[in-house]
């Protein structure tokens, strides 16, 4: 496997997220939140279009995102997405399990308290 199989396998069980995550800095669109993510990853991982729709569907379907439509003033029409105060404390939630299951990791790899 490369390693950038690996790392987008980690990274897919935290879609939500991190999608949550760009979602705090405002409201966006999909193009729009692609882009963020491939940014502050510095071109590190890139969601694919397919994967990011189903987790906006699902947060939605959550109460943790809502949609709606932006106006027409630069060419076609956009889905905006906004993070709900659910969605913020399911961020709150989520990055603490992910830092909990970090100090697991670091523990079974041997990367805390010495090797």
């Amino acid at each position: 496997m490369s390693t950038r199989d690996a790392v987008s396998d980690l990274i897919r069980g935290n879609i939500d997220a991190i999608i949550l995550c760009t979602l705090s800095g405002g409201d966006s669109y999909g193009y729009e939140i692609l882009k963020e993510i491939a940014a502050t990853s510095q071109g590190e991982y890139e969601m694919k279009e397919p994967s990011l729709y189903t987790s906006l569907k699902r947060l939605e379907g959550q109460g943790f995102v809502k949609s709606y439509w932006g106006n027409e003033t630069q060419g076609a029409r956009r889905k905006y997405y906004h993070m709900t105060e659910e969605g913020a404390r399911e961020l709150t939630e989520a990055t603490e399990r992910w830092v909990n299951v970090r100090h697991i990791i670091d523990r079974l790899l041997k990367q805390e308290g010495g090797a």
